[in-house]
């Protein structure tokens, strides 16, 4: 059966989506995006979305911001973002 995903998650996982591709060389939207990967996380598990939240999980452990360096898993986060997390991303 698929998960029921609430309106208001899936706007913040499009903003999600779109902040994920500006954020390769800029700490502040990286450390913005994980923030808000954060609290979906929390929010899909409250929501019983067991599979995105997975998923989710999956990128925080890919994602991981430092001031003054490129990110090294932009690709990996990227391929993880299609699908389900970015609809129409692929």
């Amino acid at each position: 059966m698929a998960e029921v995903i609430p309106d208001d998650i899936n706007k913040d996982l499009r903003r999600a989506c779109d902040l994920h591709q500006r954020t390769t060389s800029d700490y502040e939207k990286c450390k913005e995006f994980n923030k808000l990967m954060s609290d979906l996380l929390a929010r899909l598990e409250d929501a019983h979305c067991y599979r995105l939240a997975d998923k989710v999980m999956g990128i925080l452990l890919e994602c991981n911001p430092k001031n003054g360096a490129n990110c090294e898993s932009t690709n990996r986060v990227s391929e993880k973002m299609k699908g389900p997390l970015c609809p129409g991303k692929s």
